[in-house]
C-alpha cells in the first residue's frame, strides 16, 4: 500500500515538474514559483528517486529537442543550403544561399541560447538532485547531459536521403560564409561568432576535456582543408596573373585579413594553424619563384629601390624561413652583378679615356699633342671606384635597414657579397688607400667635422671587406709617408682620427707602424727647433729635419738602392748645403751616438728665391716651392754664367741624382708650360742625355709664389706594373716572415702540434692580416724545420712537429 502511495506521489510531483520544465521552454515561465518546484524536487531525492527523476528530465529534454528544436531547425534548411561548393561567385544562386544560411545560423544561435538559459533555470530547480546524481551515483549533470542532448537530437540529427545531418549542413553554411568573407562579401561576423561559441560549448563525447570539443574535432579540420584548397588556388592564380610586388600585396592582404577574420569570428587556437596553411599554400610553395620574377622580382625592385615591395618580400619569406635563403641568394647575386660592373667600369676608365662632351670639344688644348696621362686616368678611376662601391654601399644599407629591418641573415648576405666584388678587384688595397689620400690632402677641405668624421667612417667601412689587410698597410704606409714628409696633409687631426678609427676596426698591431710615423714627425719637429736653437743666427738657411726610425717607413723611401737593386750614390749637394747638413749630423750624433743617418733628398722640399732679369733692366723675383732634388739642379745654374748651359748629363753628374728623379724634374723645370724657370734645347716633352739646359731670364708668372711639382712623381697615383710587380714581391716576403713568426708563436705554447691542427691555427691567426696560401704555410714549416726552430716527430700518424728551444 506505501509503495503504491510513494509511486502515485512520484507520478503527481513529476506531472507537476515536467509542466514547470515545458513552460520554461515555452518561455511562459513567469506564474511559476520556482521555490515550490524546488521543494518538489527536493522531496524525491530524499524518498531516494534522485535517479528516477534525473532520468525523467533527460527523457523529457531529448523529446524535447528532437520533435521540438529540431524541427524548427530543419524547416530552414533549403536546397541552396545542401550545395557544396568552394565558390563564392555573386550569382544568385550564392546569394539565396547566402540569405537562407544567415537565417539558418540565427536559428541555430537563437535555440541554443534558449537551450543554454532554460536549463540554467532547470538547473537550479534541480540543484539538490544533481548533487546527490553526481557526488553518489557518479552521473552528469542534468545540465551537461541536455548539452549532450542537444548535440545527438538537433546537431546529429539525419536532414534525410544522402544529405547528411544539421550539423553537417552548420558546417558547411559557416564555411560558405567564411569564403564570402574571403571574397570581399559582407557577413555577419558577430553571428558566426556565436555560432562558434555552440561548437565549443558541446563537446564529442560526454567527458569535457578542451580537445573533444565540436569546434577542434569536426569544424576546424574543415576550417583548415577549406583554406588550405582556397589558398591553392589563390596561390596559382596570383602567380599567373600578376608580377612579384603585386603577388607579395595581395598575399601580404590576405593574410591581415585572415588574422582579422580568426580574431572577431574563431577560435584563438585556430589562427595559427590557419597561417600555417596561408604560409605554405601562399608563400613555401611560390616565393623562392616570386622572388627570382625576370622584369619584377627583387633584383628589379632593387635596381628600382622599390623599398616597400622589398618589405613585403622580407616579411612573407621570413615566416617560412629563418634563414631567408631565396632571398639572400638572389640579394647576393645581385650585389656581385652590381659589384662586378663597378670594377669593370673603373678598369674601362683607368684604359681609356671619357669621350670630350660638345663643351670640351670646342675648346683648344694647350697643347695640341697632349693628351691625359695615363696615370692620372688610372688615379681617377681609383678614387671614382671606391665613390661607386660607396655609393653601392649606401644603397645596400637602406635597403638592409628599411626593408629588411637590419635582419641579421640579411646583413651576413651583403657582406660576404661585398666582400667577395671587392676583393675580386686586384687593385682594391690600393683604390682604397688611394681613397684616403686624395680626401686626407685635399678632399677634407671646406667639410665639417661632421662630414669628415662620415667620410673616414665610410673608407674604414671598405676597409672591413678587404681580405688583404697588410697590402692595404703597405699603400697608406706609402700614402702617408709622402703626405707627412711633403706636408701634403689637409688636416693633421683628421690623420690621427684615420689612424685611431683603423686600431678600433683592425687592431693595435696593424696601426703600430702608423703611430710610430707620427712619432718620428713629432720628436723630428721637437728637434727642428732644438737645432735652430743650437746654430741661432749663424745659417741664412731656414733647415727643417724629419728623422725618421727606418723599420718603421716604407722601404722604397729608406733604402738606398734602386729599383734594379744597385746601391745608389749620395746626391752631390751644393756647398752651403752640405756644410749646412754635417753641421746638423753633429748635432744629432752629439746627442744620439751610436747611430747612423741616412739622407733621402727625393722625399724633401725646398722653398728658394729666384731672380729673373730683364733686358730693360728690371727685375723679377718668384719664390719657388721644389723638390729637393729640383733645388739641387737649380742651385747648379747659379755658379754658371749668364747664356751657358748643362746637358743633361752633365746635370747627373755634378748632382749624382737618380736617372728617373733626374728626367721627372728637369720635365717640372724645363717642359712644364707655366713653371719653365730653365730652358730646354731642343725643346720636346722627353728628356734625352745630350739634351742642354739654361736659365731661363724670360720666365715671368703673375703669382710671385710658385709650387713646382715633380712630374708624374709617384705619390697620389696607381701603380704601374713594375711598381705592382715590386709591392706584391716585398708583401710577399714580409707575409712569408709573418707566417714564420705566427707557426713560432704557436709551437712554443703548443710544444707538438700534429701538421692539419698547426696549418689551421696559423691560417686563423693570420686571417685578420691576410689571407695565407697553404701551400705558402708549408713552405715556412720546412723552412723553419730547415733552420732547426720545429723538428719532424719520427714514426707520427698523422704527421706531427715539435718545437726546438
Amino acid at each position: 500500500m506505501t509503495g503504491r502511495n510513494e509511486n502515485d506521489d512520484f507520478a503527481s510531483i513529476w506531472n507537476i515538474l515536467a509542466s514547470s520544465i515545458r513552460e520554461i521552454h515555452t518561455k511562459n515561465s513567469s506564474q511559476l514559483s520556482f521555490e515550490e518546484l524546488y521543494r518538489n524536487a527536493y522531496k524525491l531525492v530524499l524518498r531516494k528517486q534522485a535517479m528516477d527523476l534525473y532520468e525523467k528530465v533527460a527523457e523529457l529534454e531529448k523529446d524535447w529537442l528532437y520533435n521540438d528544436v529540431r524541427k524548427q531547425v530543419a524547416s530552414l534548411i533549403t536546397p541552396a543550403l545542401l550545395t557544396i561548393t568552394d565558390s563564392a561567385d555573386a550569382t544568385e544562386h550564392a546569394n539565396e544561399r547566402k540569405a537562407a544560411g544567415e537565417r539558418l545560423l540565427a536559428k541555430l544561435k537563437e535555440v541554443w541560447e534558449d537551450h543554454q538559459l532554460c536549463m540554467g533555470m532547470i538547473t537550479d530547480v534541480l540543484m539538490y538532485m544533481d548533487r546527490v546524481v553526481m557526488q553518489e551515483l557518479r552521473s552528469q549533470s542534468i545540465y551537461d547531459t541536455s548539452m549532450g542532448l542537444f548535440r545527438d537530437c538537433v546537431l546529429r540529427a539525419d536532414i534525410g536521403g544522402e544529405n547528411g545531418t544539421i550539423g553537417s549542413v552548420f558546417e558547411n553554411t559557416l564555411l560558405f560564409m567564411i569564403l564570402l568573407e574571403r571574397e570581399g562579401v559582407i557577413i555577419d561576423r558577430a553571428l558566426i561568432k556565436h555560432c562558434v561559441y555552440l561548437l565549443e560549448g558541446l563537446y564529442e563525447d560526454g567527458i569535457e576535456d578542451s580537445t573533444g570539443k565540436l569546434y577542434h574535432t569536426t569544424f576546424e579540420p574543415a576550417y583548415l582543408e577549406a583554406s588550405r584548397r582556397y589558398y591553392a588556388a589563390e596561390g596559382q592564380r596570383l602567380l599567373t596573373t600578376t608580377d612579384a610586388a603585386t603577388f607579395c600585396k595581395r598575399v601580404t592582404a590576405r593574410i591581415r585579413a585572415e588574422q582579422s577574420l580568426c580574431q572577431q569570428t574563431l577560435s584563438p587556437v585556430t589562427e595559427a594553424k590557419v597561417m600555417e596553411v596561408i604560409d605554405d599554400c601562399l608563400i613555401r610553395h611560390y616565393i623562392g619563384e616570386v622572388i627570382r620574377m625576370d622584369d619584377s622580382g627583387v633584383k628589379y625592385m632593387i635596381q628600382n629601390d622599390r623599398l616597400e615591395d622589398l618589405k613585403n618580400v622580407f616579411e612573407l619569406i621570413a615566416r617560412i624561413d629563418a634563414k631567408k635563403v631565396a632571398l639572400t641568394k638572389v640579394v647576393q647575386q645581385t650585389v656581385i652583378e652590381y659589384g662586378t660592373a663597378v670594377n669593370t667600369a673603373a678598369k674601362e676608365l683607368s684604359q681609356n679615356p671619357p669621350a670630350p662632351s660638345a663643351t670640351d670639344q670646342g675648346k683648344k688644348s694647350s697643347a695640341p699633342d697632349e693628351k691625359q696621362p695615363v696615370a692620372n686616368l688610372q688615379t681617377a678611376a681609383a678614387i671614382k671606384w671606391v665613390d661607386d662601391v660607396l655609393k653601392l654601399k649606401a644603397k645596400f644599407d637602406r635597403i638592409w635597414e628599411e626593408a629588411f629591418v637590419k635582419d641579421q641573415a640579411l646583413q651576413t648576405a651583403l657582406t660576404l657579397s661585398f666582400s667577395d666584388f671587392i676583393n675580386v678587384n686586384p687593385r682594391g688595397t690600393e683604390y682604397l688607400s688611394l681613397f684616403f689620400d686624395e680626401n686626407l690632402r685635399k678632399g677634407i677641405k671646406g667639410k665639417t667635422e661632421e662630414e669628415v668624421d662620415a667620410l673616414i667612417d665610410n673608407g674604414i667601412t671598405l676597409l672591413r671587406y678587404i681580405r688583404d689587410k697588410d697590402l692595404f698597410e703597405t699603400y697608406y704606409k706609402k700614402h702617408l709617408s709622402r703626405r707627412l714628409l711633403m706636408k701634403r696633409s689637409a688636416s693633421m687631426d683628421a690623420e690621427r682620427q684615420m689612424i685611431t678609427k683603423m686600431k678600433m676596426e683592425v687592431g693595435n698591431t696593424f696601426t703600430q707602424r702608423l703611430e710610430s710615423m707620427f712619432k718620428d714627425m713629432a720628436v723630428s719637429a721637437d728637434l727642428t727647433t732644438s737645432y735652430r736653437d743650437y746654430i741661432g743666427n749663424n745659417s741664412r738657411i731656414e733647415l727643417e729635419m724629419s728623422v725618421l726610425t727606418s723599420t718603421m717607413w716604407p722601404m722604397e723611401i729608406m733604402s738606398s738602392h734602386n729599383r734594379e737593386g744597385q746601391v745608389q750614390l749620395p746626391c752631390i749637394f751644393p756647398k752651403n748645403i752640405e756644410s749646412l747638413k754635417q753641421s746638423f749630423e753633429r748635432f744629432y750624433l752629439d746627442k744620439h751616438s751610436g747611430r747612423k743617418l741616412s739622407w733621402l733628398p727625393g722625399m724633401g722640399t725646398a722653398d728658394i728665391r729666384a731672380t729673373f732679369m730683364r733686358q730693360n733692366g728690371k727685375v723679377e723675383r718668384h719664390d719657388l716651392n721644389v723638390s729637393t732634388y729640383a733645388m739641387v739642379i737649380l742651385l747648379l745654374f747659379n755658379d754658371l754664367p749668364s747664356g751657358e748651359s748643362l746637358t743633361f748629363e752633365e746635370i747627373q753628374e755634378k748632382t749624382r741624382i737618380p736617372t728617373n728623379e733626374l728626367i721627372r724634374n728637369l720635365q717640372s723645370l724645363a717642359v712644364a708650360p707655366k713653371t719653365r724657370v730653365l730652358r730646354k734645347e731642343p725643346m720636346s716633352k722627353g728628356v734625352q742625355p745630350s739634351d742642354k739646359f739654361s736659365f731661363n731670364e724670360q720666365f715671368t708668372s703673375k703669382f710671385t709664389r710658385l709650387k713646382i711639382g715633380v712630374v708624374s712623381a709617384s705619390g697620389n697615383k696607381v701603380e704601374n706594373k713594375e711598381e705592382r710587380t715590386d709591392t706584391e714581391k716585398k708583401t710577399s716576403e714580409e707575409r712569408g716572415n709573418t707566417i714564420e713568426a705566427a707557426i713560432v708563436r704557436i709551437m712554443k705554447q703548443r710544444k707538438t702540434l700534429a701538421h692539419s691542427q698547426l696549418i689551421t691555427e696559423a691560417i686563423s691567426q693570420l686571417a685578420a692580416r691576410f689571407t695565407p696560401d697553404v701551400n705558402m704555410v708549408k713552405k715556412r714549416i720546412e723552412s723553419l724545420i730547415d733552420r732547426e726552430y720545429l723538428e719532424r716527430i719520427t714514426d707520427s700518424d698523422p704527421p706531427a712537429y715539435s718545437y726546438v728551444a
